[in-house]
């Protein structure tokens, strides 16, 4: 049977996974090799062309554990750029984020296996929205990030707070990066008239617990001037607000989730799969109450006494909800999840004082 026909009833879901696999070795290799070839590359096509960034897509099949097919996301997103003008300079980063270093390839039936399979996750995936624009797209827009020199420092108290065993002394550190951001953006609001607009940018969110590390993102998006929608489905959340801020909130959800993972372990309670799991939930869902709480206070601290800039502000977060708007018209508030664990709730809130930002 022709790979092209192999692949056909594979589609029409006449052949299953491991059927299809035996006849396609069977099939002449180099015939085998490009049917496949030219149908993943249609795919890749679909999703590139459809919103699909190459971190996105890397993330979304490196996640199901096949580092072959994960190779395959980075050589086709390689491919997909080469020729194109112009390109977007965070596309182009992204590519070289995921290139994946030269060694030795796999043998043809574990790559025909593969192929396959991901031919199969490609088809599943819904074109999404485009944020930024795909090579070969003129840009309309120019993205307008915060100052390297306040992320490197943001970055480098960040790391402290993550790596000392102290919890005064993480609060410090994290108290002084929210300080620096907030700062940051009092600087960027009262500059010249600078031609800046919201944007919006996709963040992975990894299970286990996606709907509460969801919440946590939220809390940090609303304390820092962003919104967030969250795509359960496709494992992501959609961050709405100006460059600058959503640079903030990338690097401080990173931290505080670090933190958040190691509190949780150490106060976990030692025996009973159901006990730690309900314990887990509920010690996520009170550390990202209690952060947001902690963080919107911190911003009215450094706010105070620059009310001049409050109709400018309100002004930034009408844009920032339009521009959300006009991506989702549709969204629907999630549901509050459930808290099974008052020892993970009481454990959680207690952490997220001890990580609190003044």
């Amino acid at each position: 049977m022709p790979a092209r026909e192999i692949l056909a009833r594979v589609r029409a879901g006449e052949l299953d996974h491991e059927t299809a696999l035996d006849l396609l070795t069977g099939v002449p290799a180099a015939e085998a090799d490009a049917v496949l070839r030219a149908a993943l590359g249609e795919e890749f096509n679909r999703l590139f062309r459809h919103g699909w960034q190459p971190v996105e897509l890397h993330r979304a099949i490196a996640r199901r554990g096949d580092p072959i097919q994960g190779r395959l996301v980075a050589e086709a997103a390689a491919a997909f750029l080469a020729g194109k003008d112009p390109v977007d300079p965070d596309w182009r980063a992204q590519v070289v984020q995921i290139r994946i270093a030269e060694g030795r390839r796999p043998d043809r039936i574990a790559l025909l296996d593969a192929s396959l399979g991901l031919l199969a996750e490609l088809r599943l995936l819904p074109p999404i929205e485009i944020l930024i624009p795909p090579p070969g797209t003129p840009a309309t827009t120019v993205h307008h990030h915060a100052d390297k020199r306040v992320l490197d420092r943001v970055r480098a108290l960040l790391a402290k707070a993550e790596a000392t065993d102290f919890p005064a002394e993480a609060e410090s550190y994290s108290a002084k990066a929210q300080e620096l951001i907030t700062r940051y953006r009092i600087e960027e609001v009262t500059a010249p008239a600078v031609d800046v607009v919201p944007f919006a940018r996709r963040v992975g969110v990894d299970h286990p617990y996606e709907n509460e590390k969801a919440s946590l993102l939220d809390a940090v998006g609303r304390a820092n001037s962003c919104r967030t929608v969250w795509s359960p489905e496709l494992g992501f959340s959609t961050i709405f607000g100006f460059d600058a801020d959503i640079d903030a909130v990338e690097l401080l959800y990173t931290s505080l989730l670090v933190q958040a993972n190691r509190a949780m372990t150490r106060d976990e309670p030692a025996k009973g799969r159901a006990r730690v799991k309900a314990f887990r939930r509920s010690f996520l869902i009170a550390y990202a109450a209690r952060i947001g709480e902690r963080l919107r206070q911190a911003a009215d601290r450094e706010y105070a006494g620059h009310g001049d800039l409050l109709p400018v502000l309100r002004n930034r977060d009408l844009q920032v909800r339009a521009a959300m708007e006009k991506v989702f018209p549709r969204t629907v508030r999630a549901r509050g999840s459930r808290v099974d664990s008052l020892e993970g709730w009481e454990s959680g809130r207690a952490a997220a004082d001890e990580a609190r930002l003044r």
